[in-house]
């Protein structure tokens, strides 16, 4: 059975589309009846889902772009948190698409296979438990990325709450601190955005000198922030 509410959040975190905006009603019908999320969280995914639903979506497109496209502290691909510019990133992935493959589960995007939507969405197919246990493993990011949306003034961090909630663990304190000791990106300083992005692309072949990580580990950075990430996502609006 699908948990509406983890797929929920697949959607609401996703790019901004008419499709999408003509879910947001239903969405935040699921957020409203689901009582493992705090109330004050139920009613602010709820005034999100309006945003989404209720805006332009030139603005909606552009709001999202700034924030999660050109903002690497921000992205959504989560293995740049956890794994940088490393090899092990590229393992990772591997591990991470023969998960989605053993689940019966192909994605239909363009997106990196550790796109948060994505994940969420394959997570939404799993049972809660197991779902759980890989939201537990990260959690740290969750707070990190809702604190810096909170600064932010962005309501999209009431998602990351909700993933935090459902995760049913505290954040590892020392691992947040860990990332939010990074300062945040100037979305609009472009070349500095250039300088960061210009780097070795990162690829997904597995590295022969070394094994390809557990997946139970997949989303296990805990202690130690990455280095920054070097490789842009790409968005097919």
């Amino acid at each position: 059975m699908m948990d509406r509410t983890i797929k929920a959040l697949s959607l609401i975190l996703s790019y901004p589309t008419v499709e999408l905006q003509a879910a947001m009603p239903a969405v935040a019908e699921v957020f409203d009846a689901d009582h493992r999320l705090a109330s004050q969280t139920r009613v602010e995914l709820k005034r999100l889902s309006e945003q989404l639903a209720q805006g332009d979506l030139y603005d909606l497109e552009e709001s999202y772009v700034m924030l999660f496209d050109r903002s690497r502290t921000l992205s959504l691909n989560l293995f740049e948190h956890v794994h940088g510019e490393s090899r092990d990133r590229g393992g990772a992935m591997v591990s991470l698409i023969e998960t989605y493959r053993g689940g019966g589960f192909e994605p239909a995007t363009s997106e990196l296979p550790d796109h948060l939507p994505v994940l969420l969405e394959f997570l939404s197919t799993r049972p809660f438990a197991e779902a759980q246990d890989i939201l537990s493993d990260a959690a740290h990011i969750f707070d990190a990325l809702s604190t810096r949306l909170a600064r932010r003034e962005s309501d999209y961090a009431h998602a990351f709450a909700a993933l935090l909630q459902l995760s049913g663990k505290a954040a590892d304190e020392a691992a947040v601190a860990g990332m939010l000791a990074e300062p945040d990106d100037d979305p609009t300083d472009l070349t500095a955005l250039d300088a960061v992005w210009e780097e070795t692309e990162v690829t997904f072949g597995p590295d022969p000198n070394a094994g390809c990580p557990q997946v139970r580990d997949m989303l296990a950075m805990m202690d130690h922030p990455a280095e920054p990430a070097l490789n842009p996502q790409n968005r097919s609006a």
